[in-house]
């Protein structure tokens, strides 16, 4: 294993949230229909369509597609998402047409723990039946995770308690669980995992996640100790440049200026 770097920017300071989505938003380069969240997902959809992809057509949980909000949203169901938006989808039709139809590239997710071939938890922490916390839930997240050509994460915190070897509870199973249990997968499941110390990936459908990017002055070791299951390490793990002061020029006073997500 070799670690290579990019070239970097002059030295600047970003925060943790800035560093995730200007990274993120990189990768959605040639992609053309994001299922976007809400947080960090918003900002990096925002992120690509002013830079590197412009052209990007965004998709809401609350049935909105083709999104141009007048301001960052808040929630799902934000009145500024209608703005200029291509059109509003009843629910059974965002579902049955949109996603189980196929037809997004991306799906961005979020999730509280997961696994090594990226299974997600966003339901509870401890036992089902008297669990030490109780989270939000699917929502569209096992839709989202089934019918997406692909998915990206973004993980705010990587240490072992949300990167472990085995789910307190799989509330998004990817195609290697799928299959597991006789179903037949759609999508690639979890391609891209994005944390406050690299990116993760994974190429085959049925492969586990390896490191194959970390930020500026994290060691490989460190990522795989800060890991609840022996990471693979890929083979040239590349050091992430640092990000483009206009970026964050454009995240801070233009997209975010309120700071709604960028805390």
């Amino acid at each position: 294993m070799t670690t290579t770097s990019e070239p970097n920017s002059a030295p600047h300071t970003a925060t943790q949230a800035e560093l995730l989505t200007v990274t993120a938003a990189q990768d959605l380069a040639s992609k053309r229909i994001v299922f976007a969240g809400i947080g960090l997902p918003t900002l990096v959809v925002a992120l690509a369509q002013r830079t590197i992809a412009p052209n990007i057509e965004v998709v809401y949980e609350s049935g909105v597609t083709g999104a141009h909000p007048s301001e960052l949203p808040a929630t799902i169901a934000d009145s500024v998402l209608i703005t200029d938006a291509e059109a509003v989808l009843t629910l059974p039709a965002l579902f049955g047409y949109v996603l189980q139809g196929g037809r997004v590239d991306v799906g961005f997710l979020g999730a509280a723990q997961i696994d090594k071939f990226g299974n997600l938890n966003s339901s509870v922490i401890g036992d089902w039946h008297k669990p030490d916390k109780r989270l939000p839930g699917s929502g569209g997240a096992h839709e989202v995770m089934m019918n997406s050509e692909e998915v990206h994460v973004i993980m705010r915190r990587h240490d072992p308690r949300s990167f472990v070897d085995e789910l307190d509870f799989c509330t998004s199973p990817g195609p290697q669980r799928i299959r597991a249990a006789g179903g037949v997968p759609f999508g690639r499941g979890v391609t891209k995992v994005y944390t406050e110390m690299g990116v993760l990936s994974r190429q085959g459908m049925y492969d586990e996640l390896e490191l194959t990017a970390v930020n500026p002055g994290i060691d490989p070791d460190d990522v795989v100790a800060a890991t609840g299951w022996p990471l693979k390490l890929a083979d040239n793990i590349v050091e992430l440049p640092l990000p483009d002061p206009a970026h964050l020029t454009l995240l801070r006073e233009q997209i975010d200026p309120g700071r709604v997500y960028l805390r």
